[in-house]
């Protein structure tokens, strides 16, 4: 993530920035609202750690008025002057999140995780929402598998049910969960998000169920955690398999009694949330090892969902390219078209990343694509590399040496000869069938015999 640290005093934001930068962040500063405001304006700002009291201004205002125009940044206020009222303030104005001076490495990593986190879960919401529509919660996917899933989830989002979402990552577990809860007669009230394995471990326990003022050395004021605030909606406890075994123990209790008791506090209280949990993890297996509770495992799983990998639904492919080229052309008012060579290589390829990788890979395609259309040159070489190789293990000829260019000829030789074989030698109807003009297809066999290439 790109963070902005904004502080008029230079001894602050040099420490802050050299914690940012150890955490592996790209980070700049800036010393007064003016200056703040030049390096915010050009949107690329992940994440303003910003002080509320300036010289020039107050840092309220600076995310009133930069919220308000629609970047998409999360800002974290930071403060010496830790009143109720100014964190509410800063709330209520749009700020992610605030903590009080001197901010300590581990609660500044921890926030900076909690919203890391967060961007991931909207990344991959982003390429996925459409598909799921909230009059009667369907997924918009060819194939049977998703068929299926569309239908369970149907049927469990009107229930008050626990539920387990697995998969590999970025197949969208984190969508399916939000589409559970916004199906379900809960959707009114919050959904909260939680990435276990992005919260320190010695953090887990005031986040999730919160603190008493002074259970902990810092602990200034009383800390509401986040299953208090998913209060009468859903909580999605994302990464589930990563929770430490004596976390797995108090969760249990909250899931059996509803009911939860905040860090040093002394009474609990009830809660009316319902549990959606995912993980790419194998959760029987690791009861079996000893390293999660059966008990919790049978509590979690009283409805299980799992998520085919992209690979096992090639046909959702190309329906989902075009809805992210639909988005993205919308977006920048410039209309893209896929080559139907690149497509097919697309749909061949084995997406170890799934739906998230595609998205990226569209994304990168989509700048570097030329004339409002994506080709064969404007994919990553490692999926023209990959596909190369599966094709060349089912006995066609494809050159796997060699740069990028030269790969991506060889391909673009083997998908035309096999268009003309399949026409019986008709370069006519193969031109229709690749979808190019006739024109294009003799220019490309002069080419291809200029070059010496031979296909089979």
């Amino acid at each position: 993530m790109h963070v902005l640290v904004i502080d008029d005093e230079a001894a602050i934001r040099q420490i802050i920035a050299a914690m940012v930068k150890k955490a592996g962040h790209s980070v700049d500063t800036a010393e007064n609202v003016r200056e703040a405001s030049a390096k915010l304006v050009r949107g690329d700002v992940d994440v303003a750690l910003c002080d509320i009291k300036m010289p020039d201004g107050n840092g309220v205002d600076l995310v009133r008025s930069f919220l308000g125009s629609g970047i998409d940044t999360h800002f974290v206020m930071v403060t010496a002057f830790a009143s109720v009222e100014t964190a509410v303030e800063a709330l209520r104005a749009g700020a992610t999140d605030y903590i009080v001076k001197p901010v300590s490495n581990e609660e500044l990593l921890h926030r900076l995780a909690q919203i890391d986190s967060i961007r991931g879960l909207r990344a991959e919401n982003q390429a996925l929402r459409q598909f799921v529509t909230r009059d009667g919660g369907t997924f918009h996917f060819s194939s049977p598998v998703m068929a299926e899933l569309d239908r369970l989830v149907s049927r469990v989002s009107v229930t008050d049910s626990t539920v387990l979402i697995t998969g590999e990552s970025g197949t969208g577990k984190g969508v399916t969960a939000r589409a559970i809860h916004e199906m379900s007669p809960r959707s009114s009230n919050p959904f909260i998000p939680v990435n276990c394995a992005a919260i320190p471990e010695n953090l887990l326990e005031s986040e999730l169920f919160g603190h008493a003022k002074g259970a902990f050395t810092g602990a200034d004021r009383p800390r509401k955690g986040l299953f208090a605030q998913a209060d009468r909606g859903t909580i999605f406890l994302d990464e589930i398999g990563e929770l430490p075994l004596h976390m797995q123990t108090k969760l249990l209790h909250v899931i059996e009694e509803k009911e939860v008791r905040p860090l040093g506090g002394d009474q609990a209280r009830r809660i009316d949330v319902r549990i959606v949990a995912a993980t790419n993890r194998n959760l029987a297996e690791m009861v079996k090892e000893g390293r999660f509770r059966e008990d919790l495992y049978f509590r979690l799983s009283v409805f299980h969902v799992d998520i085919p990998p992209l690979r096992d639904r090639r046909e959702d492919i190309p329906r989902l390219i075009r809805f992210v080229l639909q988005q993205l052309g919308g977006a920048a008012r410039k209309p893209m078209a896929l080559d139907p060579m690149a497509e097919e290589i697309l749909v061949d390829y084995g997406w170890p990343g799934n739906v998230r990788e595609l998205e990226n890979v569209i994304n990168r395609a989509f700048i570097l694509a030329d004339g409002g259309r994506i080709t064969l040159a404007d994919l990553p070489p490692d999926i023209a590399r990959h596909t190369s190789t599966s094709r060349e293990r089912r006995g066609t000829n494809i050159a796997t040496s060699g740069g990028l260019r030269e790969q991506l000829r060889w391909l673009e030789a083997d998908i035309i000869m096999r268009a003309l074989k399949e026409s019986n030698g008709d370069r006519k109807t193969a031109a229709q069938r690749l979808e190019i003009g006739l024109s294009s297809l003799y220019r490309k066999l002069e080419e291809f015999e200029a070059l010496g290439i031979v296909t089979g």
